[in-house]
């Protein structure tokens, strides 16, 4: 998927139910262009402050499910409101905008547009907000329910140590240990010894 700009009247097909309005709202208030791109790896979304002659731009991958395209919306949103009110003199995931987070999640979680189990790993998200969109585990873990499964398709820690899996580009590997919070992959062919994600996604031949 290119990259594109996407017309505010089409943002409900990306979006959970009686959330897009508001949504749309703030990205009419602060002028927001903003643009659906294809699958990134290390992140989900992406925040840039107007400059000059060029508006607020956030851009968010178009392959997530309904709720996690909000939840990452939200939080880029969350880094413009923290420019708008102290520009650049304070952390990008500093305290500002962990209030900043905090509170427009808050309302959204008012709302009643997630379902039981994301809202509650959403109010515990609430008590200290990850500086990354992939970064709160147990939260992608439960949005990863709602993605549409695809044949083939695994988590890392979802697969039997000596499981082979294979990853964007064809390269292959075995999976070993857990160290720490990744796992221990043997690269087949190098021999070369790689860390994982227990959520990074892989493909295993059925």
């Amino acid at each position: 998927m290119p990259k594109q700009q996407v017309p505010l009247q089409q943002l409900q097909d990306y979006l959970p139910e009686n959330s897009s309005n508001d949504v749309i709202n703030y990205l009419q208030e602060f002028k927001v262009q903003l643009t659906i791109t294809k699958k990134r790896q290390s992140i989900l979304g992406d925040y840039r402050h107007a400059h000059q002659d060029k508006a607020h731009r956030i851009s968010v991958n178009g392959n997530l499910n309904k709720y996690s395209f909000l939840i990452t919306l939200l939080h880029e949103l969350a880094h413009l409101f923290t420019f708008d009110k102290f520009g650049n003199k304070v952390q990008s995931h500093g305290m500002e905008w962990k209030s900043c987070f905090g509170n427009i999640l808050a309302a959204f979680l008012l709302k009643n547009v997630f379902p039981p189990d994301i809202e509650m790993a959403l109010r515990k998200t609430l008590k200290n907000p990850s500086a990354s969109s992939c970064g709160d585990e147990q939260l992608l873990r439960v949005l990863r329910n709602y993605d549409k499964k695809k044949n083939g398709h695994f988590l890392v820690e979802e697969l039997p140590s000596g499981s082979t899996f294979s990853i964007k580009g064809g390269r292959e590997f075995i999976t070993g240990p857990l160290i720490r919070k990744r796992y221990k992959c043997t690269e087949v062919g190098t021999g070369k010894c790689y860390l994982f994600s227990g959520l990074y996604e892989v493909n295993v031949k059925c």
